[in-house]
């Protein structure tokens, strides 16, 4: 990357790694220092809440804000409906009105925390839904004033679309369209808010080059896409996913102190890297962190994560963590902000397996797995090794809270309720 821009906004994109590719460096650019501009970013409402893998996109919408721009959160009402086929082998299961819209519910507590909606600056972020100009769409219309505009051999040759036919895997007619209403809301989105920017993740790029090339054909006017890379940690593993599932940004699905200690965990390799992503510590002080060796880098690996916890859950949420964490791993404590389980003495009856209650706690998918997991010795009871996959715990057992470990990281609360 040789552009030296002139903007904020890029100049940090490209400074902390948020940066994959642009249509037209130099043209946002001047677009950028010219005055206060909407950019965009879209989030189809598979789930009741976004995970660790959307949080680049959002840190990218928060600097937009912080450099003078306005950020719109455009929330997939009706994209949702067709179902993103990008680099998927399968079909997305389609969702129902009242699911979407419980979906979108969940994932709006998210954007709260990073982006300013309440401000009275020029810059106030928006949060919209492209139901409210998709739903209402005449098909034959839309055919012969949107449609036609779309060239087939093109659409086929985008690598979201080809790598799936190339491996023989159906592509359904619902979701061929899909690129054709993402491009549409950025038509739409120039039309009524005069918004010039539409950024995602790589994987989009297709998608985002479709609705730059509908809006100069239909409105002829100029606007510009930039991508962010599909981030995987150095050991090659998807942003997002832990050992025990995605990473989810909202505290009811993943608690603030599970949430804390996924980025303790970050490999050593990341943990600068992660910085200048997912924190707003400066560059240098990055960089500091990022390069301690040893034991040192823990202390850098507690700064990433109580940095992240205190933009996604507040700074009280990453103390408490913190303790919590302290009091586990160096004290040997319980630690009163671990996951718990509670059991009733009805659940409980004349006893429970400990590996029903280690599948509950979630510290396994399966009985298999932590009948495994007792019989590798990496289960611990109250800190002391787990050897009898057939030890039984009534409420009797229950009269203090215990404490189930599994290996040196994952641990959890049972209580009797």
């Amino acid at each position: 990357m040789t552009y030296h821009p002139k903007s904020d906004f890029i100049a940090t994109m490209i400074e902390r790694g948020f940066l994959a590719d642009c249509t037209d460096y130099q043209g946002l650019d001047e677009a950028l220092i010219s005055g206060c501009k909407p950019a965009y970013i879209g989030f189809d409402a598979t789930a009741k809440s976004l995970h660790v893998g959307s949080l680049i996109q959002i840190m990218m919408l928060r600097w937009f804000q912080k450099t003078g721009h306005q950020p719109i959160t455009l929330m997939g009402g009706g994209t949702t409906k067709v179902g993103d086929p990008s680099f998927r082998a399968d079909e997305r299961p389609l969702l129902g009105p009242e699911q979407i819209d419980e979906n979108i519910a969940g994932i709006k507590k998210v954007f709260a925390a990073y982006v300013d909606y309440d401000t009275d600056a020029e810059n106030k972020a928006l949060m919209l839904n492209n139901a409210e100009w998709l739903d209402g769409l005449n098909y034959l219309d839309f055919l012969r004033d949107i449609g036609r505009h779309f060239s087939v051999n093109r659409m086929l040759s985008f690598e979201s679309v080809k790598s799936r036919l190339d491996r023989e895997q159906s592509l359904s007619f619902l979701e061929f369209n899909y690129m054709i209403l993402q491009a549409y809301d950025f038509l739409e989105l120039n039309r009524r808010y005069g918004c010039v920017l539409q950024m995602g993740g790589s994987d989009q790029w297709g998608n985002i080059v479709n609705g730059i090339d509908l809006t100069r054909r239909v409105l002829d006017h100029e606007i510009y896409g930039l991508t962010s890379p599909l981030l995987t940690t150095s050991d090659g593993k998807k942003m997002g996913k832990s050992q025990d599932g995605a990473v989810w940004l909202n505290a009811d699905m993943r608690s603030p102190y599970e949430f804390w200690q996924f980025w303790r965990n970050t490999t050593d390799a990341d943990v600068g890297r992660f910085l200048k992503l997912y924190t707003e510590l400066p560059l240098d002080e990055c960089d500091r962190l990022g390069a301690l060796q040893g034991s040192e880098i823990n202390e850098a690996k507690i700064r990433l994560a109580n940095e992240v916890t205190t933009l996604a859950h507040g700074a009280r949420a990453a103390e408490t963590a913190e303790a919590t964490a302290r009091e586990v791993f160096e004290k040997g404590g319980v630690g009163g902000d671990l996951p718990t389980l509670t059991l009733s003495s009805d659940e409980l009856g004349d006893g429970m397996s400990i590996v029903q209650i280690i599948v509950k706690s979630g510290l396994a998918k399966s009985g298999k797995e932590a009948k495994r997991l007792i019989a590798e010795n990496g289960a611990k009871l109250d800190d002391a090794p787990l050897t009898d996959a057939g030890l039984m715990i009534d409420a009797a057992a229950l009269s203090s809270p215990i404490k189930l470990s599994a290996g040196k990281k994952r641990h959890a609360l049972v209580q009797l309720g």
